[in-house]
């Protein structure tokens, strides 16, 4: 997983970023936790599901939002973060030209911005939302969601309440023309200790039937 530095809003942005081998794999953009939460791109997450799209052919990039690692800047309240994104998935694009499919995925403050990245991207036709903060963030902006997804949450989270993300899903379920599937993992946390093989297997079972589907 080679290191690579590309531009970013407020300079370079850090990031570890595999290339396929095929000729027009799809890509995967995967956005961390938040940065003063101790959050960045080596989550045990973020790898987790580096690992999983990797493994599955795409051409996949995870990296620092500002402030973060030797990306420069500072936090700047999920709008920095952002344009963070938008110059990453730009940064993949114009290395993959050919590609015909574009995954984004998050983890928590990730997966909020991600999902509003979404909305600005038309080009991005799936998303892995992992325990987005419905009880912190607003979510409203997904009126309507442009695209099928997983949200996954475990049942036992303290930090973001399964209600509010209950809400979210049903929400987004109501909405004409997309899926969104909603998977509750019993047990764990919000940072799902001791369920990081049940995370996974969410993430494969989706991608498994998702994939399928489009090919």
């Amino acid at each position: 997983m080679p290191e690579v530095i590309f531009n970013g809003p407020e300079g370079r942005i850090e990031g570890r970023y595999h290339h396929s081998k095929r000729h027009n794999a799809p890509i995967a953009l995967l956005l961390h936790p938040h940065p003063q939460h101790g959050g960045t791109m080596n989550n045990k997450i973020i790898y987790a599901l580096y690992q999983t799209f990797v493994q599955r052919g795409f051409s996949v990039l995870r990296f620092n939002f500002r402030g973060v690692g030797r990306s420069q800047g500072q936090f700047n309240n999920g709008q920095g973060e952002l344009s963070d994104a938008a110059s990453a998935l730009d940064w993949m694009q114009s290395r993959n030209g050919n590609t015909q499919s574009c995954w984004i995925a998050g983890f928590s403050f990730g997966a909020w911005v991600s999902m509003q990245l979404m909305m600005r991207r038309p080009e991005i036709d799936g998303f892995i939302s992992i325990a987005p903060p419905a009880s912190m963030h607003d979510f409203s902006f997904l009126a309507p969601c442009p695209a099928d997804g997983i949200i996954i949450h475990g049942d036992r989270d303290i930090v973001v309440p399964q209600a509010s993300v209950d809400k979210l899903a049903q929400k987004l379920q109501k909405q004409k023309n997309i899926e969104v599937e909603y998977r509750i993992i019993k047990g764990s946390d919000h940072f799902f200790q001791k369920h990081m093989d049940k995370l996974s297997q969410e993430v494969n079972d989706y991608l498994n039937r998702t994939l399928v589907k489009a090919a």
